[in-house]
This record gives C-alpha cells, sequence and structure tokens, in this order.
C-alpha cells in the first residue's frame, strides 16, 4: 500500500511563488515515478510534472520554465517549485506514485493564484 501527502498549497498573488510537498509512504522504493497532476473546475485532470522511471524529468507545456520537480529519496518526499504563477495555475494539485501500472493519489492540495 502506498500513502501519499501533499502539502503547501494556499492562496498568492500573480507572479508569486509556491512550493508544494508530497510525503510518500507505504510500498515506496523510489521517488521516481512521482510526479503532480493538476485539475481546475470543471477540467479534467492534467500531468503538471513527473520524475520518469529513469530519472528524468517530464513537464507540462505551459508550465516549463516556471515550476520544477525535485526529490529527496531519504525522505520519500518530491518537491514541485512553482515560480512565476499565473491566475490559470490555480487547481488542486494532486502528487501521484505509479507503480505496476497503477498510480496512487494524494487527497490534493489547493492552490489559488489571484490578487
Amino acid at each position: 500500500q502506498v500513502q501519499l501527502v501533499e502539502s503547501g498549497g494556499g492562496l498568492v498573488q500573480p507572479g508569486g511563488s509556491l512550493r508544494l510537498s508530497c510525503v510518500a509512504s507505504g510500498s515506496i522504493f523510489s521517488i521516481r515515478n512521482m510526479g503532480w497532476y493538476r485539475q481546475a473546475p470543471g477540467e479534467q485532470r492534467d500531468l503538471v510534472a513527473q520524475i520518469t522511471s529513469i530519472g528524468s524529468t517530464n513537464y507540462a507545456d505551459s508550465v516549463k520554465g516556471r515550476f520544477t520537480i525535485s526529490g529527496d529519496t531519504a525522505k520519500n518526499t518530491v518537491y514541485l517549485q512553482m515560480n512565476s504563477l499565473k491566475p490559470e495555475d490555480t487547481a488542486v494539485y494532486y502528487c501521484t506514485y505509479t507503480k505496476d501500472a497503477r498510480i496512487y493519489w494524494g487527497q490534493g492540495t489547493q492552490v489559488t493564484v489571484s490578487s
């Protein structure tokens, strides 16, 4: 079993920054295959960033150059540093872990970008 707990969401003004954290526990062997999705009201849930099985990173085009995913293997923690935030980044952000073709989800953390 896998448990994922996100934190770090909140209200921020356009142009501001936030750092999300996700602590994983349970049958976690690596921070690889961990990532972040987001879902805005009325929209589908989309991939934001991920650490792949080979340790590389992928980003959605809309966040490239502004968001950075990183991790601390010793702490089983993945971070999402979000800079130059825009109102369109407003969404619930979910941490994920993929194992044996199954995606585990955290409970989500709300990010609101508004003046």
